[in-house]
């Protein structure tokens, strides 16, 4: 029987080659392998090798300006090329693309998730209208995130033709190693990722790097015997693993996520009191995810997003008891229960079900579900939506063009104006702006097309974009204004404040002054009145 080799981190990094492609599975920080990570840094650091790397990744592995996950990759020189779904809480990596030192490609979070089975399968590439109209698209941008990038003569995405419709081809990348993380191995080297909070894209990647000859190197927290993990525990057979690491460090290196070391109410060995959930505090990002789940309707299946809708919707559902109302779902495969915010994005607290990353996918891509709460940058008059790319910054799509490409509801949440803003509420006298944001968010064109409004419009798709004083939604013309904040101004709060003139209803509501209430402030009885 093919038994894996058991070796350090160090000799781990010893491993990875000068211009391989290297491929790494997590989010955020969540299943890092941070072991290896570090080790294969530090070689850098002392002797300039390994170098010239490209890294593939489907999610954002990084946690704000802290060290870890791809940040440990984030030197000009050891990196020439990174493809990868999302960088938000990367700031190196950030900056090494906004200076034009590493090539950067983006794709869908979700395609690149799936794209694991084409590649395993021989297939060539990931066939798929997501990202059409958008920067993901060739005619646009090609998913080509800075000017070196665009000149090097090579295209990640391409426009094919099949039955007369057009396809976006998301294409092969070849592994040559691959790093995955378990909580346990058993002497066979058999993996259990019992403790991990989340069951990401682990086996088909493995599959793909496999049928490149790539090498499949795991980390993990401890060995235990041979026959301590059912089978159908095992998430990739020990005779797919090459080497296993073993943490030294596990609760430093092997954490959970990244703000604790085990929680097991967030991998389902326990569940732990509701009331350890917390109100939100009264703040401008829980008035904007309060007037965003006024849209919802019992037993529909749900999806939130990074940001606002992450750190709101979730949080105002449980304290208004109607966590079970709906069907919460995160990109990641989580079900239910209550998210975890900011920096822990993905998991949640009381989960119902955790399944493949990559599976939730299929879900989101091709039924597609009914509600779907994203963050914004800005929007534009044509209803378009720029949530990828910030100035120079540009932190790519995540799972942002899959979930919207395919959602029957789409409410977009996001401050009116940004940097700065100050807002003060009450429920008697609605808002007042006390400092305005500094720069506008309703602009004449985005900088970059993440969500294409005419394409939107015409799959039919219910879009919204809700501020914390005015609240827009998508007509064939563009924007349409269709409430306004008690306290602001139509013409100084609101329109001085865009760029566009929008659409304005002939019966612009107020928005219900509820939702600056302390404590409950009634979703049920909305819900019961849809």
């Amino acid at each position: 029987m093919k038994k894996p080799d058991f070796i350090s981190a160090r000799e781990a990094a010893d491993l990875v080659r000068d211009g391989q492609t290297v491929c790494t599975i997590g989010m955020t920080l969540i299943s890092a392998c941070e072991s290896i990570l570090k080790e294969l840094e530090k070689k850098y650091l002392e002797e300039g090798h390994p170098r010239e790397l490209t890294l593939f990744h489907s999610c954002g592995q990084a946690a704000m300006k802290t060290e870890g996950g791809i940040q440990r990759f984030a030197h000009e020189g050891m990196l020439r090329r990174i493809i990868g779904g999302h960088w938000g809480q990367s700031d190196r990596i950030m900056d090494l693309i906004a200076g034009n030192k590493i090539e950067a490609f983006n794709m869908p979070q979700g395609q690149m998730a799936n794209l694991y089975h084409a590649m395993a399968m021989r297939e060539p590439g990931k066939l798929s209208k997501v990202g059409i109209g958008t920067y993901m698209d060739p005619r646009i941008e090609g998913g080509k995130m800075n000017e070196k990038t665009k000149s090097c003569g090579y295209d990640a995405i391409g426009l094919v033709t099949v039955d007369g419709e057009e396809y976006l081809q998301y294409k092969t990348i070849p592994i040559d190693v691959l790093l995955i993380r378990g909580t346990w191995a058993d002497e066979n080297g058999n993996i259990s990722t019992a403790h991990e909070a989340m069951v990401l894209e682990v086996l088909p990647a493995v599959m793909a790097a496999k049928r490149f000859g790539g090498k499949v190197i795991c980390q993990v927290e401890k060995i235990v015997a041979h026959g301590s993990i059912s089978p159908k525990d095992v998430t990739v057979p020990g005779a797919l693993i090459d080497y296993i690491v073993v943490s030294e460090h596990p609760e430093e290196e092997h954490r959970q996520t990244y703000s604790w070391y085990y929680d097991p109410s967030y991998s389902g060995q326990s569940r732990s009191p509701m009331q350890a959930a917390k109100p939100m505090p009264l703040n401008i990002r829980k008035v904007i995810g309060r007037r965003a789940a006024m849209e919802l309707e019992r037993d529909h299946t749900v999806n939130v997003g990074t940001g606002i809708p992450n750190d709101s919707i979730g949080s105002v559902l449980a304290e208004e008891g109607l966590q079970d109302a709906v069907n919460l779902t995160i990109e990641s495969g989580v079900y239910g229960g209550v998210p975890a915010e900011t920096i822990d994005f993905g998991i949640s607290m009381n989960a119902e079900a955790l399944i493949p990353h990559d599976r939730q996918f299929e879900l989101y891509n091709g039924t597609g579900i009914d509600f779907t709460f994203m963050g914004a940058g800005e929007m534009d008059q044509y209803g378009n939506v720029n949530s990828t790319k910030m100035g120079p910054k540009a932190p790519g799509a995540g799972g942002f063009i899959d979930i919207t490409s395919s959602a029957k509801n789409v409410i977009f949440c996001s401050t009116f104006t940004g940097g700065g803003l100050k807002v003060s509420f009450s429920e008697k006298d609605g808002i007042r702006i006390e400092k305005e944001g500094i720069f506008k968010k309703l602009v004449k064109e985005v900088q970059q097309i993440s969500y294409n409004g005419k394409i939107a419009y015409e799959r039919g798709q219910n879009m919204l974009y809700v501020t914390e004083r005015a609240v827009f939604r998508l007509t064939e013309k563009g924007p349409m204004l269709i409430e306004i904040a008690k306290g602001a101004d139509l013409e100084k709060d609101i329109l001085a404040q865009m760029e566009f003139r929008p659409l304005i209803t002939d019966n612009l509501r107020e928005i219900d002054t509820a939702i600056y209430r302390d404590g409950v402030f009634g979703l049920k009885a909305y819900m019961e009145g849809k």
